[in-house]
């Protein structure tokens, strides 16, 4: 595998990267662009907080993990002033987006513009530890917190006491988010939280019958037979067992790592399109109609996760079965969105694998997942390949 390790590298340095430090920057109103066409070309000017976050956590773990170098310091440090200056309401709650000037359009109804922003601010903490930075991430996390049981907070739109339900989104996300600010948290706040998030994802979010993890439960643990009780999210359920595979390798629990490992597998297998190859955006759990209309369409975020969920199922295990997914996807993912002309890849495919937009960012789409993927997999195969040759 040794060969991936190396061919990953090389197009996040050589594509990812370079596409974002060329294109995306604000040098006249601050932040970043991330609506951009197939060649870098902005086609819209709004700027989404969480997209705006997800890029300084970007550079910031660059700086960190691969190089520190000063370009991409400079670059985390450019949106983080932008998100500084316009990214937070008067209660600190973080809009959802902005104009290009920074004058807010869109509520803080999204409690994942706030994850995005303590997980920015903590890993630019670690590449410049400014105290400000520190503050910022740490009072966004505590606000995460006390947000957990309504996380949308006045903008719910859902009828009270008829049919409450609990997201599988949070707890997924503070499965690394709470690593991810470790450094920063009280040394007795983590590993009760760790315990908490592990629970809730691999016993009140698994179905043991199905072996998939639901996208939304009742607000007791119930299933609840509706169109967001069946729901389920492939890509989700994938880059969450990334997470827990993390946490089990840290909390030297072989048993977690497995579960994790096992549930990845029969999510991939059943997320799989067998006809066209690919993984589904939106599947039913009981193979009932799914309400989303692009239930079948083929998006990146989904097929990035399930690269680095089968390549640390690999690395850390030997597992051949998540060798041969990681194969398998791979095939798919650099014959389908991998642009052959220019730098990035494209995000969203039809069933058959077709580009449906050629796009290269836009409000979904922006500098995180394709980079932090590519990443992640050259870490972990490059460290299985060195354990290996140490073997």
């Amino acid at each position: 595998m040794k060969q991936y390790s190396e061919l990953y590298k090389k197009e996040l340095l050589e594509s990812i990267v370079p596409f974002w430090e060329r294109h995306s920057k604000d040098d006249t109103y601050g932040g970043y662009l991330t609506c951009l066409g197939r060649y870098g070309e902005p086609f819209d000017t709004d700027k989404f907080i969480w997209l705006q976050a997800r890029e300084v956590f970007s550079f910031a773990m660059l700086y960190n993990k691969v190089e520190p170098k000063d370009n991409w310091l400079k670059m985390a440090r450019h949106g983080a002033r932008f998100l500084q200056q316009h990214g937070r309401d008067a209660d600190g709650n973080w809009y959802f987006s902005t104009n290009q000037k920074g004058a807010p359009l869109v509520q803080p109804y999204n409690i994942f513009s706030d994850c995005f922003a303590a997980l920015a601010f903590g890993a630019l903490y670690k590449a410049d530890p400014q105290e400000e930075y520190a503050a910022l991430a740490i009072d966004t996390f505590q606000n995460i917190l006390a947000r957990r049981d309504n996380p949308k907070g006045p903008y719910n739109k859902t009828y009270p006491g008829t049919r409450n339900l609990r997201n599988f989104s949070l707890p997924m996300i503070l499965c690394n988010l709470s690593l991810e600010m470790e450094h920063l948290l009280p040394s007795g706040q983590v590993a009760p939280l760790i315990q908490e998030v592990v629970h809730e994802v691999m016993d009140v979010f698994y179905d043991e019958e199905h072996g998939l993890i639901r996208e939304n439960v009742g607000a007791d643990g119930r299933f609840i037979s509706c169109f967001e009780g069946r729901l389920l999210n492939p890509g989700h359920a994938i880059e969450a067992m990334w997470f827990i595979m993390d946490l089990a390798v840290r909390l030297d629990d072989p048993q977690l790592l497995e579960k994790a490992i096992g549930i990845a597998l029969r999510t991939i297998e059943y997320g799989w399109d067998v006809d066209y190859g690919g993984i589904f955006y939106f599947m039913d759990i009981e193979q009932k109609p799914p309400q989303q209309l692009e239930w079948d369409q083929k998006l990146w975020w989904v097929h990035m996760e399930a690269l680095v969920c089968m390549a640390k199922a690999y690395a850390y295990t030997g597992n051949e079965q998540a060798k041969a997914w990681f194969e398998r996807v791979h095939d798919y993912c650099w014959r389908h969105f991998r642009d052959p002309e220019y730098l990035e890849w494209f995000g969203y495919l039809n069933r058959r694998g077709e580009v449906l937009l050629p796009l290269k960012g836009g409000k979904w789409k922006g500098c995180f997942h394709t980079l932090r993927s590519l990443y992640q997999v050259w870490q972990a195969l490059n460290n299985q390949a060195g354990a290996t040759e140490k073997s």
